[in-house]
């Protein structure tokens, strides 16, 4: 049973069924299982994997609710598959088998006379500081599961690829999971937890975006596995934010959890890339796990929350920080500011606890970035050289957010990295 959202659900079934002409229900044209208000937050994505169990379904609801709205103006007629405003009423047809693939999962509509309760929507959930410290995120166990293949994708140059699902804190996550093909080191193969940057929730899809970052690790010889985070394309939850609550990063420490679980995988030889959002999950989780050997930023929000708060302007870092989220005002109510209460700023900024990187960190980040300033990746560097740590950066001069112009020479540069301390670190006994 997915988690409900705080939607009002009433019952338009029977209402429907006597409105629509029984002439145009014989041609194909839905009956409403279920009348649903749009709150803050949904997508049309949403809510068909809420209540058709498959994200993909969302044309159901399209077709559905524009046909309602031909019989009954209170119904929403949507022209836009990528916006549905709140307040519109549309109309949820009625379950069928909905998956990723033939054979996937079924969930049934709500049954006439039921009312459900969904989700706290993202912008109004109770924001709970301790949950941001670092201290917190050592408390919890991060046990994974089994990595299960949900469908078999088109293989890469020299590797294979799956879409699998897993679960974090009892909710099921898909990934993207690519496995070298060719005969399986005595060891295992070297793995790379693959951290992607912000995207909007509602636009997220698994097999895009980064696809030739995935290859070029990929086709290195490495098992890549790349989590969505809850929220995200088929996973289950709801997509809070990062910067706000810890979600993303307990899924990446279970997603690390499972692919440790793999039998072709060698568990001593597991690094860990991230860029912008997703490095800031890197860097967070290199100090809570001491099993990722090493890792690699581009982009990262890797600064001290004092800094995010301060030096981070919202207004132009859009692809990092949704709109609706608020964690800087609800984190200076809460705890005061950073000068009235460095104690609690600093347990929940990463950058406190660079004694305790799990191994050495490569840093890449473009003078011309809009998104994250360049100070923080330059900052980070001399943190963790003043901890004794290992690091390295290079900036890329003119080039933007995602090093699109110096594309091919930060990967090379980052799989020379892992090769180094991944790759040739010591096999698994």
């Amino acid at each position: 049973m997915k988690k409900a959202g705080s939607l009002g659900i009433y019952i338009t079934c029977i209402l429907l069924s006597l409105l629509l002409p029984v002439a145009a229900r014989a041609q194909g044209e839905a009956v409403c299982a279920a009348g649903v208000t749009v709150a803050a937050g949904d997508t049309l994505t949403g809510l068909a994997n809420r209540y058709l169990d498959d994200p993909l379904a969302y044309p159901r609801i399209i077709a559905a609710t524009n046909a309602a709205a031909a019989q009954d103006d209170s119904y929403a007629r949507i022209s836009d598959e990528r916006r549905i405003v709140i307040g519109w009423k549309l109309c949820i047809p009625a379950a069928v088998t909905g998956a990723l693939s033939e054979g996937g999962p079924t969930q049934t509509a709500p049954a006439a006379g039921t009312e459900t309760t969904a989700a706290t929507t993202s912008d109004v959930f109770t924001f709970d500081g301790e949950r941001l410290t670092i201290d917190f995120l050592r408390k919890q166990t991060y046990p994974g599961s089994e990595i299960v293949v949900e469908e078999t994708l088109a293989p890469g140059v020299n590797y294979d690829r799956y879409l699998v699902s897993y679960r974090s804190e009892g909710l099921k996550q898909y990934a993207l999971l690519t496995v070298p093909q060719g005969e399986k080191p005595a060891s295992g193969w070297p793995a790379i937890i693959f951290n992607h940057g912000y995207i909007p929730p509602e636009i997220y899809r698994t097999t895009e975006r980064y696809v030739a970052y995935v290859d070029g690790f990929a086709r290195s010889g490495y098992v890549v596995f790349r989590p969505d985070y809850r929220g995200h394309a088929f996973s289950e939850g709801e997509a809070r934010g990062a910067y706000g609550n810890p979600d993303y990063t307990i899924d990446v420490l279970n997603g690390l959890a499972s692919v440790k679980k793999l039998d072709y995988v060698d568990t001593n030889r597991i690094g860990m890339w991230g860029h912008s959002m997703g490095g800031y999950i890197t860097l967070r989780s290199m100090v809570v796990n001491g099993d990722i050997k090493a890792g690699v930023i581009w982009a990262g929000v890797v600064a001290s929350y004092p800094d995010l708060v301060e030096k981070w302007n919202q207004q132009q870092s859009v692809v990092n920080i949704p709109p609706a989220r608020r964690w800087r005002t609800q984190l200076v109510e809460q705890y005061g500011l950073p000068e009235e209460n460095s104690d609690y700023w600093a347990s929940i900024s990463t950058n406190s606890y660079l004694d305790d990187l799990s191994g050495p960190v490569q840093i890449h980040h473009g003078t011309n970035d809009a998104d994250v300033p360049i100070e923080f990746s330059v900052k980070l560097f001399d943190q963790i050289k003043a901890a004794g740590g290992n690091a390295e950066i290079y900036t890329y001069l003119n080039d933007d957010h995602n090093l699109s112009q110096s594309l091919n020479t930060a990967l090379q540069r980052s799989v020379a990295f892992l090769d180094k301390y991944v790759k040739n670190a010591p096999a698994a006994e």
